[in-house]
């Protein structure tokens, strides 16, 4: 099995390493097609959730959140073949997503892994207490023989690096293994408060082929842990809904040239979208 290159989606995500002639024909193109998020739940790492967690602001007695959060792309252009004269997504080498302002990360309480051991070992080789979501997924799509295929991927999010680690896997019809790591920074964007920065590295399918592409995310990352009766919540909501709901933004970029390891042989565009997350009831 093959281990891609260090990078961080969120997001996430697949991506590769050459681009034939007949991909730069044209420049590609790429939008972010829906993106939405809401607070949910916090997951119990063996199965079900932990109470008073949710869409519950911490004045009604919230203990905490999750955020589920999910993609979906379109594009057009990269990795045109004759079979496939119009191409398709380019990949992705990054993602940011922006919290609402007024929402606290509580990192002090929760374990970490790092992009080291995801890569060399894997999952199995982070502490218990560093996963951060239950398995999500990514539906990609990769260069196998002369035609582009979908590949469905598995997604998990892991505490570590300033911030989370994410680790894409897939066994067919490529075997991938992915690390992308997102760290933490203030965003100076009302009304917008931290940004999670996560930087996707590219990934081949097969030498020489377009890189991998992502046509959908889907993930939900937050987690608690229990010191005796209290519980300690990684991530907490604001104190106040504002009208309409709770504001977040995503950008992502596609394409770049960001050095050695992470050469994706097409101009870098950077799209975004906004959404307001339901208030709680």
């Amino acid at each position: 099995m093959r281990r891609a290159s260090t990078c961080l989606a969120l997001l996430g995500c697949l991506v590769a390493l050459g681009v034939p002639a007949a991909a730069l024909a044209a420049e590609p193109t790429a939008e972010i097609a829906s993106f939405k998020t809401k607070a949910v739940p916090i997951p119990k790492p063996g199965g079900g959730t932990y109470p008073h967690t949710g869409n519950i602001l911490p004045s009604k007695g919230g203990l905490g959140t999750a955020l589920e959060a999910e993609y979906a792309f379109t594009g057009s252009g990269y990795g045109a073949t004759s079979q496939n004269p119009n191409g398709g997504i380019p990949p992705i080498s990054g993602v940011n997503f922006y919290l609402p302002a007024g929402a606290k990360l509580h990192p002090a309480g929760v374990g970490t892994c790092t992009a080291e051991t995801l890569k060399n070992i894997g999952p199995s080789g982070c502490k218990k207490s560093s996963v951060a979501s239950p398995i999500g997924s990514v539906l990609g799509e990769v260069t196998f023989g002369s035609e582009r295929v979908p590949e469905q991927t598995t997604l998990q999010a892991f505490f570590g690096g300033g911030g989370l680690l994410f680790y894409t896997q897939g066994t067919s019809p490529v075997s991938l293994e992915i690390v992308s790591t997102g760290k933490y920074k203030p965003s100076h964007q009302p009304p917008y408060g931290e940004e999670l920065v996560t930087e996707v590295p590219p990934v081949a399918s097969v030498p020489g082929a377009p890189l991998a592409s992502v046509k959908t995310i889907k993930i939900k990352a937050g987690a608690a842990i229990k010191k005796g009766k209290k519980l300690i919540s990684y991530g907490t909501l604001p104190s106040k809904c504002p009208k309409g709901g709770f504001p977040v933004k995503t950008e992502v970029t596609f394409g770049g040239s960001f050095g050695p390891e992470r050469e994706f042989g097409i101009p870098a565009k950077t799209v975004s979208k906004t959404y307001k997350a339901p208030c709680p009831k």
